[in-house]
């Protein structure tokens, strides 16, 4: 059955793939990108494919007017993708990079949903959100904490949505990527170069950027993220499916031994 999907966060990487993939399979999309230049170049693509049911609109979640915009949209999924992340040490990364980083991956992904499932409750409307969480939601690396501890917060409020909106006939799921090459946690483990100072920070420079290189270079720290976009293609409009959904199978089997793991952990 074909649906109505908004994506946030579509100006690159999965949510600009998975969007023009559900476009092909029939459904209706409403693309939307940060920034006008994003717009601007998918825009392009989308001309060049020819594909008239992929809708291509400007949506900073940070710019209110672009928030209330987005409120005449008539949609069956809301499909929460857009974020950033901030890494390097918790210990000492700065609180103001904390609180926004929080801001985009949490407060404001909970501010476009709650205002969409308002709408659906009042016409009755059956509907999904489905929020782009990451392996990350699920476990916690050293140098990682910030932006991991973002999508345990969106895991939680996720979980807790599902079981709230039985009653009205609304579901909720996440997708759970693994380490995939996308190129965002790339130029997220350039973000702590910004303000590490040798002269400052008990953490070193090249220290840490040697752990961000060993752990991206590692085998299982980019894959081909082909196998994601196929994936989200087919649960973001599905209306069966898992509440959450991590991808490769070899990375939710080592997401569940780690949890195990957890409860043995010492100090």
């Amino acid at each position: 059955m074909s649906k109505t999907i908004l994506i946030t966060g579509a100006g690159s990487g999965f949510g600009e793939a998975a969007a023009i993939g559900m476009a092909r399979n029939g459904h209706t999309v409403i693309a939307t990108a940060q920034i006008s230049p994003q717009v601007a170049a998918l825009r392009g693509k989308v001309r060049e494919l020819g594909l008239k049911n992929l809708h291509v609109e400007k949506l900073d979640l940070f710019d209110s007017y672009d928030m209330a915009a987005a409120q005449k949209w008539d949609i069956d999924v809301l499909w929460s993708n857009a974020g950033m992340g901030e890494s390097g040490p918790v210990f000492e990364i700065p609180l103001d990079l904390v609180r926004r980083n929080y801001e985009v991956n949490v407060f404001l992904p909970l501010a476009l949903a709650q205002s969409f499932i308002k709408t659906w409750i009042t016409a009755k409307k059956k509907a999904k959100v489905v929020f782009t969480s990451s392996m990350g939601g699920l476990f916690t690396p050293a140098n990682w904490g910030v932006y991991v501890s973002t999508k345990h917060a969106l895991e939680s409020i996720a979980e807790a949505m599902q079981q709230e909106l039985v009653p009205y006939g609304i579901k909720v799921q996440t997708i759970n990527p693994g380490a995939y090459f996308t190129g965002y946690n790339e130029t997220m483990a350039d973000t702590p170069f910004r303000w590490l100072d040798d002269s400052k920070n008990f953490t070193k420079r090249a220290t840490l950027r040697k752990a961000f290189d060993d752990f991206l270079n590692a085998p299982d720290g980019h894959l081909d993220a082909k196998e994601m976009i196929d994936r989200m293609i087919e649960i973001v409009p599905a209306d069966t499916g898992k509440f959450r959904n991590v991808v490769p199978k070899a990375t939710e089997d080592m997401l569940k031994q780690h949890q195990l793991q957890a409860w043995e952990n010492t100090i």
